[in-house]
This record gives structure tokens, sequence and C-alpha cells, in this order.
């Protein structure tokens, strides 16, 4: 399922947005009781669009949007809501200003999914507190760590400050069982968002050395809810601690949002 401003999209409609790759996007996992952190979605989008496009979002006009593309959808499923204008150029990117809605729709795997291995990579997202369209760089660290037998990258600044991951935020326990959260310029991811509301944590600075001497550390996005992270590089993590179960429940118990 794929529409534009809730119409059939065209080849056409969707030439700008490969060839230039200017827009920011949510994705959203739909399940049976809704989507959790919805609210967190819109505004999500509100504030891209206001950074990208210098224009103002109708949420209740994205949301229409997105029930009509669920309809007679099979859930769980995962929405993707990306926001582009089709007269964007190469030559002047900015002087577009009136921006679409593209929805998509595909299925969703279960929760959690298996535990993953992560390779630290040298990389920071451009403008990271958006979540754009322009995922080249992120998807490429991403095959290169698969290449070594590795799941995904692991982003780490030329300081040594653990980022992100590929296309999630990454999360800690230390040894007092206290979750810890990198305090580094990334993505504000929803679930991230929602497990701060809900669990107890802290915001702290984490190198990578820090982050190695951790007695657990895990991944989060809407997809994938609270993943362990079974190794970064050669150093390995329990993936049953208690504290990464906990978290699992406390995500899991966050009532769903209706539409």
């Amino acid at each position: 399922m794929v529409t534009l401003d809730g119409k059939p999209v065209s080849v056409t409609d969707l030439l700008p947005l490969a060839l230039t790759n200017v827009g920011h996007f949510t994705s959203m996992r739909v399940d049976t009781d809704g989507i959790r952190g919805l609210s967190l979605h819109m505004d999500r989008l509100v504030r891209d669009c206001r950074v990208v496009w210098g224009a103002e979002l109708e949420t209740e006009r994205v949301l229409n949007y997105v029930r009509g593309a669920l309809k007679d959808q099979a859930r769980p499923c995962t929405v993707r809501v990306t926001i582009y204008d089709p007269k964007v150029d190469l030559g002047h990117p900015l002087a577009a200003h009136e921006p679409h809605i593209l929805v998509t729709v595909r299925g969703a795997g279960a929760l959690p999914p298996v535990p993953l291995r992560a390779k630290s990579v040298v990389y920071e997202r451009d403008l990271p507190e958006v979540k754009h369209v322009g995922l080249f760089g992120a998807l490429y660290a991403r095959g290169a760590a698969q290449h070594t037998d590795f799941d995904d990258a692991l982003f780490v600044g030329r300081d040594g400050r653990v980022f992100e991951g590929g296309t999630w935020n990454v999360g800690f326990v230390d040894d007092q069982d206290t979750v810890v959260w990198p305090q580094a310029p990334v993505l504000p991811g929803v679930t991230m968002a929602l497990l701060r509301q809900n669990a107890e944590h802290r915001v702290a600075t984490v190198t990578l050395d820090q982050a190695k001497g951790m007695a657990a550390a895990f991944a989060t996005n809407t997809s994938i809810g609270v993943r362990p992270l079974a190794a970064i590089d050669d150093t390995t993590f329990p993936v049953d601690h208690a504290a990464l179960r906990h978290l699992q429940r406390t995500y899991r118990a966050i009532p769903g949002e209706s539409l």
C-alpha cells in the first residue's frame, strides 16, 4: 500500500524523492491496540517539517491518510509517513515549501527480535536531530558491518563518544543496574522517549571504552522495541540481563494510542 495525499502514487510522483533524497519521515508500529507514542510521532513530523520545509503540517490530515492506508490491513504492521515536496529540484532544494504526505505500509515482525551484534564505526549522521531520508551513510555502514559478520553498525564520534545505531538508539545498563542513555547528538527516538518516561534512567557521556565495560546494552526503535545487544566489536554482553527484561516488560505495558 503506497499513497500520496491519500491517492495512489505514480512513478512521476516518486521521481523527485528518488532523485533528490530530500524529505523526512517517521515509522510507526501498528498493533491491535493502536500505536505506542502516536502523539510523539506526530510531534516529530511537525517539528521536522518546520526544520526541513519551513512549513506547518496538519497532523489530522496525516492521520486521515494513515487511517485510509491501514483500512483492512492485518496487524501488526509498520506504517511509514514520509514528508516531501514533489516540486523539489537539485538546483534549488529549499525553494520547495509545499510538502506532501507519502504513506507506505509493510508487515511487522515479532517483538523483540533476536539479539544484535554491532560493529563500531566512526560516523555521525547529517542533521542528526531530524529523521530525514538521507540514509546512504547509515546504510552503507550497516552493509560494511554485515560484510564482517556483524548485524549492524554502532556510530561513534571522532572524540570517542557513542552516538546511536544505524536506525536505532542505543542504551546501556551499568554495574548498578541503572539504564544509561548516551549524551550525544542523536535522533530523539520515540521508543527511547517512551522508555525515559516510564523507566528510571540517567543520561551521560558514554565513550566506546565505557560502553564495552557496561553490564548490558540494547537497541531501541519502533520496529524492534527493546532489542538486546549481544556484542559490540569483540566485547560480548548478556542478552537476558534482568534490567533488559524489565525494559521489555515496561515497553510492552505502554498502551497504544488509537488512530
